[in-house]
């Protein structure tokens, strides 16, 4: 299918990257590690309202995509650290353009919204 000259992703692989890139939880893992390494502990400090489960699942997606590496140390207790590849601070910048686009835009757009 093609919108306008850009056409979109066909069904796999890409689309699964797309679709991991771009759940609820992939694109705020992006911006989080955009600021640098962090552990799980952080990660999921900084992402209000996701549980462990959801937050180990997206990271293993995004490692298996190629976004992330993450770091295990032999450590006690242990310590683990993840951190953007070169794809995955590519993805991470084109997100954070979505989010500020976002965040300057937001009162517009609710105040357009036909129950505002």
């Amino acid at each position: 299918m093609t919108i306008g000259a850009k056409s979109l992703p066909k069904p796999a692989p890409s689309r699964a990257i797309l679709n991991h890139l771009t759940s609820r939880w992939g694109i705020l893992v992006l911006v989080v590690l955009q600021s640098g390494t962090k552990r799980f502990s952080e990660i999921r400090r900084e992402i209000e309202g996701v549980s462990e489960r959801m937050l180990s699942e997206t990271l293993k997606q995004l490692e298996a995509d190629g976004m992330l590496v993450r770091k295990s140390f032999d450590t006690v207790p242990p310590h683990v650290e993840y951190t953007l590849t070169d794809w995955g601070k590519q993805a991470s910048d084109k997100v954070a353009d979505l989010v500020e686009w976002l965040e300057v835009n937001l009162n517009d757009i609710l105040a357009s919204q036909p129950n505002a």
